[in-house]
């Protein structure tokens, strides 16, 4: 006589969740791959059209957009001095043309040549009112897409949205070197650490360099790259309405103790008020004004860019300093590294 039996024996239920187990152990680490893979292609796809789009602008205003229109230059505090930066330049040309309408007669008071009303005693102050926009364009989807609103005071308000792109304004030390298109020389090498982007504060011709007066070759410089979002509410990284150090610019990130793309030494940027904690990719010397701040990213390895001729680069963190020089640097003289 046989009895049936109705159930698993409990040795024969382990196995069963062992097995179970061991297939999902081996199944997430391919997820988490092709998570990786997807959004590093997102990211690179972002570049791309940001690259276009700064074509399109330096097309019709014969130079990229100026990385931030100062009515004086100050890298701290930032108050009403502060004005519009590269990404609100360009929002028309990356199909935001609505959000650029509903605060367009306070960019161009800023932005003309002239600027009648930016460089008068009364300031324009209504381009912030677009801050707490989320503009899908600026967002890596590999850091915090969902990332909370920067509380911190910024040119007399809060709630500043987060994104991941930052102009190169140069490798040289420090943002002040920058400002109306001045180059300067020095660093470990002596050459000129000038960027296609420039912080502009005087009257006429408001916009960064050409294309084609980019001396080292448009394909040899890089033009737009990462930066991450800040570590809490207060901290302004990853801002991309405010053109400061860490928010939407990468500058001075060649020089001193901020030599390549995610140093990883702590105090390394200089962006003021900002926590210094490098084991989680946010080294900062915290009581410095915001005048230098490196490529960084959620890439494993890396940080992508996108090149003064448009085409994506991805650039590997073990990138030599004086090669992450040569290839941010505008009009250097050298040769592209052979490693790059």
């Amino acid at each position: 006589m046989h009895r049936s039996r109705n159930a698993f024996t409990l040795i024969e239920l382990l196995v069963v969740i062992a097995i179970i187990a061991i297939l999902i152990g081996l199944l997430l680490p391919a997820v988490q791959k092709v998570r990786e893979a997807a959004a590093r292609s997102q990211c690179q796809n972002n570049l791309k059209q940001l690259g276009i789009a700064m074509h399109s602008y330096a097309d019709q205003a014969t130079g990229l957009p100026p990385a931030v229109i100062m009515r004086n230059y100050n890298d701290n505090p930032y108050t009403d001095e502060i004005g519009p930066n590269w990404a609100v330049l360009v929002l028309p040309f990356i199909e935001q043309d609505n959000l650029y309408r509903t605060q367009s007669t306070s960019i161009a008071a800023w932005a003309s040549d002239s600027g009648p009303v930016a460089m008068s005693g009364t300031l324009e102050p209504n381009w912030k009112n677009m801050r707490a926009n989320r503009v899908k364009t600026y967002v890596c989807p590999a850091d915090q897409p969902n990332a909370a609103d920067c509380s911190r005071n910024l040119g007399n308000v809060t709630g500043w949205a987060r994104g991941n792109y930052a102009a190169n304004c140069g490798p040289h030390y420090s943002y002040g070197n920058r400002v109306n298109n001045g180059d300067s020389s020095g660093g470990p090498w002596g050459w000129s650490g000038r960027g296609p982007f420039s912080v502009i504060t005087g009257r006429g011709r408001r916009a960064g360099l050409g294309i084609q007066n980019i001396r080292d070759g448009s394909s040899n410089v890089i033009m737009i790259t990462e930066v991450v979002i800040g570590r809490d509410t207060n901290d302004p990284r990853g801002v991309w309405a405010f053109g400061l150090a860490g928010s939407s610019t990468v500058v001075a990130h060649g020089d001193g103790d901020c030599t390549v793309p995610n140093d990883k030494r702590g105090c390394s940027d200089d962006i003021r008020d900002a926590p210094d904690f490098p084991a989680e990719n946010y080294g900062n010397w915290t009581s410095c004004n915001s005048n230098q701040a490196t490529a960084r990213s959620r890439h494993s390895g890396c940080v992508q860019a996108v090149m003064c001729d448009g085409s994506v680069r991805v650039v590997n963190d073990n990138i030599e300093p004086r090669s992450w020089w040569i290839i941010n640097a505008a009009q250097d003289g050298q040769p592209q590294p052979a490693n790059f």
